[in-house]
């Protein structure tokens, strides 16, 4: 949240020129507050074990907020019962000239599908293009962040050989931007996924900035300069369980998937306890992606997003 102090307070320019913000006394008392509205389009199968994480990390804050469900057809999930989606989910359609203040899309279970052979990639980029419209700030999580990239500015992922599967130290590169604002230099987020997309081809992008990124894993945070678009590769949301679950899933499916890496107590004993070393950062990351893109920048009325495009 930001400090409030007097107009005139000379402190006030000097921590504008280091990017921290302060509200002064009149515009604090200008202020009229409302809940923030955050979107979530659920693509991943088993849709309570992903809201329930995400809804963990939006709660870390002060804001009230409103969280939407979001679904873009009625296709019946096999991990999740037809009762939670039709309680608890909103189809597309029927929210569709809503505007939020925030939108988080999720991964979806199609990484070595091509994009143009998924059935639902149509309604995708519908979502995405109207998201452009309605939404102050959207963010694209894993699969997503590489649709997105390929939408919105022709960059297709190339699909590794072996998945990337772990947990992986990072950097930060940009120690001033909003978003890695208290971050230490060096940091740990998970990654499970098969697509990659070159830091340099983020780089070749003049709109967007590369932020935080790995040797091994490749850019993780990536951002347009505006802050309208957020595209995360990794899980910072994971639980300390999740990549352990994933591991299990796909060792009893056949699959010859590695122990996931720097994760395990033991390394090498996929029977020996995880670790967690990831959910400060996580828990920040979505903390100042709600405090800096969308609280701050976001109007009052909603209605007034359509001419910020």
């Amino acid at each position: 949240m930001p400090i409030r102090v007097p107009a005139e307070l000379p402190a006030q320019a000097i921590l504008d020129k280091e990017n921290i913000f302060v509200m002064d006394s009149e515009r604090a008392a200008m202020q009229d507050i409302r809940p923030l509205e955050v979107g979530i389009l659920n693509l991943m199968p088993n849709k309570i074990q992903t809201e329930t994480q995400l809804c963990r990390l939006l709660s870390n804050t002060p804001l009230q907020i409103n969280v939407d469900l979001i679904r873009i057809d009625n296709h019946v999930s096999k991990h999740t019962p037809a009762e939670h989606m039709d309680s608890f989910y909103q189809n597309f359609d029927d929210i569709a000239e809503k505007r939020y203040d925030g939108l988080i899309i999720t991964g979806a279970p199609v990484a070595l599908v091509d994009y143009e052979e998924i059935s639902y990639w149509d309604k995708i980029t519908t979502v995405m293009d109207w998201a452009r419209r309605h939404v102050q700030s959207t963010l694209y999580l894993c699969w997503a962040a590489h649709a997105a990239m390929y939408h919105f500015y022709g960059i297709n992922r190339h699909i590794r050989e072996d998945k990337l599967f772990g947990v992986f130290e990072h950097k930060v590169n940009q120690p001033l931007d909003e978003l890695v604002r208290g971050f230490d230099g060096r940091f740990y987020a998970p990654h499970s996924r098969y697509g990659n997309i070159l830091i340099e081809q983020y780089e070749s992008v003049p709109e967007l900035d590369v932020l935080a990124s790995s040797d091994d894993a490749g850019a993780y945070i990536v951002a347009s300069k505006d802050k309208r678009q957020v595209f995360l590769t990794g899980h910072p949301e994971y639980e300390l369980h999740t990549l352990n679950d994933e591991y299990t899933r796909d060792i009893s499916a056949g699959l010859d998937t590695a122990i996931p890496l720097n994760y395990f107590a033991e390394p090498e004993n996929p029977q020996s306890t995880p670790v967690m070393s990831w959910r400060s950062h996580g828990t920040l990351l979505y903390t100042n992606w709600l405090n800096y893109c969308v609280y701050q920048v976001t109007p009052y009325d909603l209605n007034e997003l359509s001419s910020r495009t």
